[in-house]
């Protein structure tokens, strides 16, 4: 198995001992992560989207009310944002304002985004204050991206020159902005991995990481649904000849190899050190809930974040989630899959474990 040194494939709690010690305890953590949708419409109708249900409305979260909320956050030891969730958030109008406040505040920035907004002037702005950025890029040929992206062809060559223009940015500034790009393999690409990985390898990203599908409950479309990612763990062997001292190839085939099992665990455990924020201000547990307004905890241009999260009715939800909620009509490869693997663990340790 070839080095994941950005741990893509696992996760990162364990660098975050005090945190779990906390939880462990049964404290009332702050999450250290959070996800937030700034515009909740695209300019991408991709194949597979998972939140596809939701009909692309273009709603815009406020800054002023996102600003007030990072700031309040930061002091309560939030440690990262992740900007990304429904829509494409460099469709908003002060994204690179937003990305600069987050990092003054002392919070982690990141950006996951389709790349073809991502030009030289959105480009000089965002990186400085970025710690990583991510682009979906699911085709190996303009043709057949049209197809999955549901847009021109002429987009596939626009998203290749604004990466190779953010890493030459990245590069001359010596900013420490990790750059990758995101495939998700599916029944319509899996043919141009490679093809993909051979035009990536001198752009001077740093990765590129394969991934399977992760269907929502609630989505219209049925991508993948059936597809059997064992027939194409060959990609994983023939993958390693465009690896680079400069350039990763992860191939998440330990996620691929999930799909179907059974979960370890009852409960999702990771909750607590995540939270996801729609476009509308919106907090909820996770993206699985998205458009359920049973399942928000508050709403962030109303109530502090404070209120939110010690909230009765963030308890409520909570309570219901863990004592009640079947875990099995959660999206498969879950993002908090690895997470909630390792908390179960802590909370229910094998025989012998004092034998280090």
């Amino acid at each position: 198995m070839r080095e994941d040194k950005f741990r893509i494939e696992s996760h990162k709690l364990i660098y975050h001992v005090g945190r779990v010690h906390d939880w462990l305890k049964g404290e009332n953590i702050y999450p250290l992560y959070i996800e937030i949708a700034p515009f909740s419409g695209c300019n991408h109708r991709c194949i597979f989207c998972a939140l596809d249900y939701l009909k692309y409305k273009p709603e815009l979260l406020g800054t002023d009310c996102l600003k007030r909320f990072i700031a309040g956050v930061a002091r309560k030891g939030v440690k990262s944002i992740h900007y990304a969730g429904e829509g494409e958030p460099l469709l908003h109008k002060d994204i690179t304002d937003i990305v600069a406040f987050t990092k003054k505040a002392g919070v982690d920035a990141a950006i996951t985004t389709n790349g073809v907004l991502l030009d030289k002037k959105k480009s000089g702005k965002l990186l400085s204050s970025l710690s990583w950025l991510r682009v979906s890029l699911n085709a190996g040929t303009q043709e057949n991206y049209a197809v999955i992206h549901n847009t021109k062809k002429e987009d596939f060559g626009i998203v290749i020159n604004n990466l190779k223009q953010a890493v030459k940015i990245r590069n001359k500034n010596k900013y420490g902005c990790t750059i990758g790009v995101q495939f998700l393999l599916i029944p319509q690409n899996y043919k141009e991995a490679i093809p993909l990985a051979r035009m990536l390898q001198d752009t001077g990203v740093d990765y590129l990481a394969i991934k399977p599908y992760s269907w929502h409950p609630l989505s219209i479309n049925r991508i993948g649904r059936n597809f059997k990612y064992a027939g194409q763990f060959y990609l994983d062997k023939e993958l390693e000849a465009y690896v680079k001292d400069n350039f990763q190839i992860v191939f998440r085939r330990h996620a691929m190899e999930k799909l179907g099992q059974s979960r370890p665990y009852k409960h999702c455990l990771g909750l607590p050190f995540w939270a996801y924020i729609a476009a509308s201000g919106d907090v909820y547990p996770c993206s699985r809930f998205l458009g359920d307004k049973n399942f928000i905890f508050g709403n962030i241009c109303h109530d502090t974040f404070k209120d939110i999260w010690e909230g009765k009715r963030r308890k409520r939800i909570m309570d219901l989630l863990y004592n009640k909620w079947d875990i099995n009509k959660c999206r498969e490869a879950c993002r908090l899959d690895e997470i909630n693997r390792y908390l179960w663990e802590l909370k229910n340790p094998a025989g012998h474990v004092n034998f280090i």
